[in-house]
């Protein structure tokens, strides 16, 4: 095919859309099921009322091939060990019973049976459940949720596209179930797996689909020489399949490297490769293989991670050039557009010209339909489009807010001396214990206590101005001494005040932040239910005034045990937040990380003794190929340093991160120089505490012992258990006790119970302890 006739023939399409509704209906379907308020029947009907609703809406605006299969209860990659029948042996039961349950079981866990590991999706903040596969795994396929989301959608008149998560990512992503060895490889069950993917694009394929996408972006990761071949082998054996749909074989979050000849020559007949600035090298990548003569190729030009308006004329010149390498090029955003909220105009306290600055998922549909219009039809056909667009990118170039002198002129006069602490962590370490005078196996949580009912209403009423400011504060001190008094009665060692002023750990914090910009209705779906409204990090940061001072000092004055000041780290803000594409993130990451480093001496001054700076994004951040770790880890470890540098000796800085990979950071996590570190565990088993021990890791550790992402409250015993294994990494003097991560999610009758519980068991295992 010519490059004219590829440009005539592009059309626009999506990986994947929102899930949770206009107001976030999924979400409250789903909470009033698990309460018993809502039925399974009124359940399902909300949700197919969702998935119709966008699925007209795509065609409606122009998306020539919609997607289906990606809606889901609680996660994709969940509904993949569903589809290919890998359930758990300790879920079979519950499933068996009854699906919806059982399918809630796996997610969440119950009081007798533990949840799946959860971690995150690549690089993003999305969390998915880790499938769990040994050598006696035996699959069988149950395409029923894909196969009746497609004729759903075809009923509706569009064309539809299956997207499943392809056999290659859904194994490498697998870990070995509880007991079996840590060295079994899930790849290793490729063959056993392959069949029911044959079974289930055959089932797909009867059902009226005619192309089928699998999602294979673990191929953007390094990848061995085996797993490329299990690639190409995989490939090869669905691309013989007798009866089958056609496949478009899907990458995203950055290049293809090694893997891209591969799925190239790969018999399917189409490829989807992300082209925005992160995976740029697939341009050139691709000519070198000799483009994809005889294949369609999806080229994903628009960010679907970010939310800043598309440089059209930049796509178009980039889509412009993959003509003629590909028998016909279509428009798509680069990956699902999940990780984006619904749409801009829902908010009406952003300026106007703001506003137009930010493309969401509708927006983004929008750019890609555009985008596809100028390529099959000529630029002539977007001319308004392009103008427009032109003045957007204009006006945010040349804002104010963009570009404060102050604040570049500060991060300019920064030193290597600033990010670092005066004295070498064991003079810090016996400053420390002699300061606060703390137990061995201290205890504390990290952070946050649940947010009732009363408290979201009470943000409501303030907004709504059914509260004055006197008012709401005086709820927050109730809630405060509420928090305090109840860690005390439990025995606590190390306090906290609950955070119950803030909405969010990143949200907080940005909206006292100049340089960033807050939304109303820009939900995110982070997990499960659990959606976040990212910030958006738009122009130069600085800290106008103390953020977190008057809260932490004023639970401080209501006991006499250490209460922990509590502040989100820089690269977490940058990373739970929507971050300017105009400067290098590591530029950013210091301004954060000054304006932080205010808050830090404005709390050691006030009397502070423990300062906590949350960093659970470090890892999820990393860039997804080796070559680019060392780069990321430098800016990274070194804006950590640059907000903590400047306390006392005896000023005890902690740090946390929950539901990452950390074995390949240690080393981040040792540069970090914090005295203390908190991690998620208790769903991996005290892994975490293992790979700290092999890496020598000199400081203290709080590997979590009660895992808050279920509602199930684990006995003393099981923590004690947790906690005994932790000792054989991590000797005591150095071992701390929590749970994974904060508790706002949870309600109070399980946190009580939870902690009352982490606290018994503390002071189980010290009398275990031999005598010093």
């Amino acid at each position: 095919m010519t490059s004219k006739s590829a440009a005539a023939a592009a059309r626009a399409t999506v990986y994947g859309y929102p899930r949770q509704g206009q107001n976030r209906e999924l979400k409250k379907a789903i909470e009033g099921y698990w309460k018993g308020r809502v039925t399974a029947d009124a359940l399902r009907a909300t949700a197919a009322e969702l998935r119709a609703g966008n699925w007209r809406w795509l065609a409606e605006a122009g998306i020539h091939e919609v997607p289906t299969g990606d809606f889901s209860y609680y996660d994709h990659v969940l509904d993949t060990t569903v589809m290919v029948g890998a359930i758990p042996a300790r879920h079979r039961e519950a499933v068996t019973a009854d699906a919806l349950d059982g399918y809630f079981a796996m997610a969440r866990g119950t009081q007798d049976v533990a949840p799946l590991e959860m971690t995150k999706w690549f690089d993003t903040n999305y969390h998915y459940l880790v499938p769990e596969l040994g050598p006696d795994t035996v699959f069988a396929a149950d395409s029923t949720k894909q196969v009746a989301e497609l004729k759903e959608a075809l009923a509706l008149g569009p064309t539809a596209r299956p997207v499943l998560v392809g056999p290659v990512t859904y194994l490498l992503l697998a870990k070995p179930a509880p007991g079996v060895p840590a060295d079994f490889e899930p790849l290793t069950l490729l063959d056993r797996l392959l069949p029911v993917y044959a079974e289930v694009l055959a089932d797909l394929r009867a059902a009226g689909a005619e192309w089928v996408q699998l999602d294979e972006p673990a191929l953007v990761q390094d990848r061995t020489p085996a797993e490329l071949n299990a690639a190409a082998r995989a490939y090869r054996e669905l691309g013989a399949l007798p009866d089958r749909p056609q496949l478009l074989v899907a990458s995203y979050f950055d290049r293809l490297g090694d893997a891209l000849p591969v799925l190239a020559k790969a018999p399917v007949e189409g490829l989807a490769l992300d082209f925005t600035e992160a995976a740029a090298a697939n341009l050139d990548a691709l000519a070198a293989v000799g483009g994809l003569p005889g294949k369609r190729l999806v080229a994903g030009v628009v960010n679907g991670r970010n939310i800043w308006v598309n440089d059209l004329e930049k796509s178009l010149a980039t889509l412009g050039t993959l003509l003629g390498l590909a028998d016909r090029v279509d428009v798509a955003a680069s990956c699902s557009l999940l990780h984006v909220p619904l749409d801009t105009a829902a908010e009406r306290d952003i300026e106007p010209q703001i506003l137009r600055w930010l493309a969401f998922a509708r927006q983004k549909t929008a750019e890609v339909v555009t985008l596809a219009r100028g390529l099959a039809q000529g630029t002539g056909t977007v001319t308004a489009e392009l103008a427009a667009n032109r003045a957007d990118l204009a006006s945010r170039a040349g804002s104010p807010i963009t570009h404060d002198p102050a604040v570049r002129a500060r991060a300019a006069a920064v030193t290597e001396a600033d990010a670092r602490r005066s004295q070498p962590y064991a003079e810090r370490a016996a400053a420390q214990r002699a300061h606060l005078g703390l137990p061995l196996l201290p205890t504390t949580t990290i952070g946050s206590f649940p947010q009732t009912g009363e408290l979201r209403a009470a943000r409501a009423d303030l907004r709504a101005g059914r509260i004055d400011d006197a008012g709401y504060e005086e709820r927050i001190k109730a809630e405060i001494q509420e928090v305090i008094a109840f860690q005390e009665k439990t025995g606590l060692d190390v306090l906290v005040h609950g955070e119950p002023e803030r909405n969010d750990m990143v949200q907080y914090f940005a909206e006292q932040l100049t340089g960033y910009l807050a939304t109303q209705h820009g939900w995110v779906q982070s997990y499960g239910t659990r959606y976040v409204r990212p910030p958006i990090l738009a122009g130069d940061i600085s800290r106008p005034e103390p953020m977190t001072v008057r809260w932490t000092t004023y639970a401080q004055s209501l006991t006499g045990r250490p209460v922990k000041g509590m502040l989100t780290g820089p690269v977490t803000m940058l990373a739970w937040s929507f971050v300017r594409d105009d400067q290098p993130l590591g530029a950013t990451a210091r301004q954060v990380a000054l304006a932080l480093r205010d808050e830090v001496g404005d709390l050691e001054a006030a009397g502070t003794s423990v300062i906590q700076v949350d960093e659970p994004a470090l890892r999820e951040t990393l860039p997804l190929r080796s070559a680019d770790h060392a780069a990321y880890l430098a800016w990274a470890t070194e804006a950590f340093r640059l907000t903590t540098g400047g306390v006392r000796p005896d000023t005890q800085i902690h740090t946390h991160m929950c539901y990452a990979e950390f074995g390949d950071i240690v080393q981040a996590i040792d540069d970090l120089d914090a005295d203390v570190i908190s991690l998620e565990a208790a769903r991996s088993h005290m892994q975490v505490a293992r790979e700290l021990s092999a890496h020598g890791y000199p400081r203290e550790a709080g590997p979590g012992v009660y895992d808050i992402h279920s509602p199930r409250v684990p006995s003393a015993e099981e923590a004690a258990e947790l906690l005994r294994t932790g000792l054989r990494a991590i000797p005591a003097e150095r071992l701390w006790v929590n749970p994974d991560c904060g508790l706002k999610t949870r309600g109070w009758p399980e946190t009580r119970a939870s902690l009352e519980n982490l606290v018994a068991a503390a002071r189980t295992v010290r009398t275990e302890l031999p005598a010093s």
